[in-house]
């Protein structure tokens, strides 16, 4: 009897293990591929915008900056870092967080 009674036991612990183990294997093949939308906030191109020879139209494109933002950014130039138009005093935090990520400054060529 004792044996019978070990059996079901070692039985419904195999049985235990392996529907755990199971589970996550099982939700993987169910669970639908997730589908990739295009963020809200990205340029419309992926190519970065040079501060040092955008247009004011350009500029102006980005959230934030209107036609102040653009002409004193236009008037500071060249920079030789992106950073410089907080530095510089250019454009305040927010709106420079705003399009840091959509900008770069090209070297200017001597």
């Amino acid at each position: 009897m004792l044996k019978l009674f070990r059996s079901r036991i070692a039985l419904a612990a195999a049985f235990l293990v392996s529907t755990t183990l199971m589970a996550p294997a099982q939700a993987a093949k169910t669970t639908k591929p997730a589908t990739t939308k295009p963020a809200a906030t990205a340029p419309a191109s992926t190519s970065l915008l040079d501060i040092n020879t955008a247009t004011a139209d350009q500029l102006k494109a980005f959230s934030g900056i209107g036609d102040a933002y653009s002409a004193r950014i236009i008037a500071g130039r060249p920079y030789t870092a992106k950073n410089q138009l907080l530095s510089r005093g250019i454009l305040p935090a927010a709106t420079y967080n705003k399009i840091k990520d959509q900008i770069i400054a090209s070297k200017p060529k001597k």
